[in-house]
This record gives structure tokens, C-alpha cells and sequence, in this order.
């Protein structure tokens, strides 16, 4: 593995008698695309929240760009990109203006945000969009947005909870175009998604299960270990081990 930017260490969070997540532990290396797999109420969600700095454990610890989950919160929230299932831009801004508010507070400097606006509005085809309020976006352009925002800041890592939920596969497709770019440039990629087939395009894949990882590797070998077809059986043989609902 390349140099591990993600590591957990019998990560637990408990919410009074529930214990969402379950002394979990993995890592994730540098430029890696890590799928983190789970149905609803498996954990997953509460799990990168931990990660991110958003959210205490309960018990255990882990590292996040180098930064101590349970002492470094700040520090980690500055390395890192961050990116909601629920759409997380101000739509009632132009899209120029939300690039540039999101710039400043990642703390880039004025001149620099300038430049990069330009050049991230016409990679995107977005130039002559500039001034459209977010809201008037169609939501595959939304989500494309987004996504260049949480990365705007050059992160080492980017965290990506159900990016392309509701989109159509060939918006879907060209989302996971944008990810490849950014592995290219260096950043690491945490995805969670509900979509299987975009598990086949992640180096490797962990499942939770009731809180816990039930596996962990390479698509490819998943498949071989659990004589299946497609990521979506493998998915189903282990999700069919959960006891407990959404939560």
C-alpha cells in the first residue's frame, strides 16, 4: 500500500445503548479510491463523520492526513474535502459566488481563488453559466458543482457521502470522470454509494454490516471470494447478515 492517509483502530461510536459503529478497523492509502459500502443504518454514514472531525468516538482512534481523530478535529477539517448526499451549496448565490465564498473559507487567497474560478467554470462548461443562481441548475450540474468546490482548495483527501444519489447513469458516468482527475492530481477519494456498479470502479471496498466491516478488498477478489457476478452480489450476500433496520 502507498502511504496510508486513512487509518481507524477499533473505531466505536455508541449513542446511549446503540453502538452505531463497531471497533472498526482499516486504512486507506495515499491516491487510493476506497468505497465504503453499507445499507442504510449500517454505520457508515456515522463512521465518516468521525473521520471528517465532525463527529467524537466513543472509543478507539485514528489518523486522518496525519492528524489524531480524537485531538485534531480542526486540523483534519482543513485537509480534507467534504461533500453531503443532501447538496451542500448556497442556492440562493450565482455559481461564481459560491465558488469564490467556498474558496475564502478554506482560506485561499483572493488572487488565487480568482484564477481557479475561471479555469474550474470552463473545465466544467460553465462559463457562460457563471451568474445562474445555483437553484436554477439542473441537479447533474448541481452535483458536478459541488464536487469541484470540495475539492477547490487542493484537499489530500476528499469525502464523498452518496455524491451522485439521484442523477442519471450517464451524469452518474461522468461524475466518476471528474473523481479519476482528481486521483490524477493526488487526492484520495473516501465514497460511499448505494450504486454497485460504481463499487467496480473503486481499488478496493469495505461492507459494512450492523456496524462492523464484514469485508475489505479489491472488487475483483470479492467477487472470486464470494463466487459472484457483479459487486450488487456480493453486496447482497453480506447486507443479508444485518439484523437491524435504518438507523
Amino acid at each position: 500500500m502507498n502511504e496510508v492517509v486513512i487509518s481507524a483502530n477499533n473505531l466505536t461510536k455508541k449513542f446511549g445503548n446503540f453502538t452505531a459503529v463497531d471497533s472498526i478497523s482499516f486504512e486507506v492509502g495515499k491516491g487510493e479510491i476506497f468505497g465504503f459500502l453499507g445499507a442504510n443504518g449500517a454505520g457508515k454514514t456515522t463512521a465518516m463523520r468521525m473521520l471528517c472531525g465532525l463527529s467524537h468516538p466513543t472509543s478507539g482512534d485514528g489518523q486522518v492526513a496525519g492528524f489524531d481523530i480524537n485531538k485534531q478535529q480542526e486540523k483534519i477539517k482543513e485537509s480534507i474535502g467534504y461533500m453531503s448526499q443532501k447538496f451542500s451549496l448556497y442556492e440562493d448565490l450565482k455559481v461564481w459566488e459560491n465558488i469564490r465564498l467556498f474558496g475564502g473559507i478554506y482560506g485561499m487567497k483572493e488572487k488565487d481563488i480568482k484564477t481557479k474560478t475561471d479555469t474550474i467554470l470552463n473545465h466544467l462548461g460553465f462559463s457562460a453559466e457563471k451568474d445562474t443562481l445555483v437553484r436554477e441548475l439542473p441537479l447533474g450540474w448541481k452535483q458536478k458543482l459541488a464536487f469541484s468546490v470540495s475539492i477547490f482548495h487542493s484537499p489530500k483527501i476528499v469525502f464523498l457521502d452518496e455524491p451522485t444519489g439521484g442523477v442519471d447513469p450517464i451524469t452518474r458516468r461522468q461524475f466518476w470522470e471528474m473523481i479519476y482527475e482528481a486521483v490524477n492530481d493526488g487526492i484520495t477519494v473516501f465514497v460511499t454509494t448505494h450504486y454497485m456498479d460504481e463499487a467496480e470502479y473503486c481499488n478496493r471496498v469495505s461492507i459494512m454490516v450492523d456496524g462492523r466491516i464484514e469485508a475489505l478488498d479489491s472488487p475483483k477478489k470479492l467477487k472470486e471470494e464470494t463466487n459472484s457476478q457483479t459487486m450488487d452480489e456480493v453486496f447482497q450476500k453480506f447486507a443479508r447478515k444485518a439484523t437491524r433496520g435504518d438507523s
